[in-house]
């Protein structure tokens, strides 16, 4: 009897717990969590990787407890994890807050950090139904991932290598103590010298960087200026054999010349010995060279008497044309007889036929060709042009 109670008694338990669906251990309330208030809200956060964390860990911020872990899924992705929490409704963050895994010793629970952005950074208010992800979300390093890490080093990573690497330094150091210390030292002064010219460093990079923009801002006329370059690069690609051929000149050119210059430099320098003295006197006369040459051409008078000399006749230039025939054609050409005044008018001019009342008598001119020509003789004309042209007197 006493077996059959015990049966039915267990059937009715499993009954009674089946139709309240229970869950499993992390229904359970658990002692000792966070105080969630009368409002608490819901915040989710999305997460490349929880690790081990579990359903009713702590919420916290700056380690002290302010919420916990609900439930843990699956994201939208298919790749990620989702977790829900539920937040005391007196703590105020900012929207824009961060989430991140932490761990609270070594082999501590896991709980996530809730964390306000810096100051003067913070946008918004984090209320129920936010959500924070993966770009605001992170964890720590694992104590087993460190182990790992480093008995891969230890086992066969690198341990050898670094032994190795320590040898060959032991080598190449062994009897090389001076040059080392001297390259040291070079370093050092290298650095410091740097370190002394860091503003120079620092403005040429400033002048790189305007030149590069410089050039940005103008690459269309640079890149025309090279497609217009073409055709002059054709040209002189074209001429090339000409170009070698004038340079090939040019250098036979000068090697005339250095060996000229070789060959007359003794008489180079005994002439510029000689000169010496006259440019020394040139150098004597100072201003007054110059200013005698001011008076040479306007000899007696200087520059400066023009201006008070009152006239048409000073400067004067007059250009005299002594050709014989045009002094004839120009007496010819005369309504008066230039020769009235002067005695030898008498042999000149001869009748008065053919003339008007009043008119002078015509100048006849005589053929010079038919005169004798007799030395020391003063006839007509031939007196008349000696006087004018400087000529001795009859």
């Amino acid at each position: 009897m006493r077996i059959r109670r015990l049966a039915i008694a267990l059937c009715a338990g499993t009954m009674t717990l089946s139709a309240c669906s229970f869950g499993g251990i992390y229904d359970l309330p658990l002692p000792g969590g966070a105080d969630l208030g009368d409002r608490s809200y819901t915040v989710k956060a999305q997460f490349r990787d929880v690790l081990d964390l579990v359903p009713q860990s702590g919420v916290k911020v700056n380690e002290v407890p302010i919420g916990r872990v609900e439930s843990i899924a699956l994201a939208k992705d298919g790749w990620t994890a989702e977790v829900t929490m539920r937040v005391n409704g007196s703590v105020q963050l900012p929207g824009n807050s961060t989430a991140q895994l932490k761990q609270s010793s070594l082999l501590g629970e896991k709980y996530i950090e809730l964390t306000a952005p810096a100051a003067g950074q913070e946008k918004g208010k984090l209320a129920d139904g936010a959500y924070i992800g993966l770009d605001r979300t992170n964890r720590n390093t694992e104590v087993e991932e460190v182990l790992g890490a480093l008995s891969m080093l230890l086992n066969g990573g690198g341990v050898e290598q670094l032994h190795t690497i320590a040898n060959e330094l032991n080598q190449v150091a062994a009897g090389n103590e001076p040059q080392l210390r001297d390259l040291l030292g070079n370093v050092n002064k290298l650095v410091s010298s740097l370190d002394a010219r860091k503003g120079d460093i620092t403005n040429a990079l400033d002048g790189l960087n305007k030149l590069s923009g410089t050039l940005a801002g103008q690459k269309d006329k640079i890149a025309n200026v090279v497609d217009q370059i073409t055709p002059g690069l054709q040209v002189l690609s074209e001429q090339r054999p000409q170009l070698v051929s004038m340079l090939q000149s040019l250098d036979g050119l000068s090697g005339v010349a250095v060996d000229t210059i070789n060959k007359s430099q003794a008489d180079l320098v005994a002439d510029l010995k000689a000169l010496s003295p006259t440019l020394q006197k040139l150098s004597e006369a100072g201003e007054n060279l110059p200013n005698a040459l001011e008076i040479l051409l306007t000899y007696p008078f200087p520059d400066s008497a023009v201006p008070g000399v009152k006239g048409d006749y000073v400067n004067l230039y007059a250009k005299l044309d002594l050709n014989l025939q045009e002094i004839m054609n120009n007496l010819g050409r005369s309504r008066q007889n230039p020769l009235q005044d002067i005695p030898l008018v008498g042999q000149l001019t001869s009748g008065k036929q053919g003339t008007q009342p009043g008119a002078p008598p015509p100048l006849q001119v005589p053929n010079l060709s038919a005169q004798p020509n007799t030395p020391n003789t003063c006839t007509g004309v031939g007196g008349l042009l000696g006087s004018l042209l400087g000529g001795g007197k009859c």
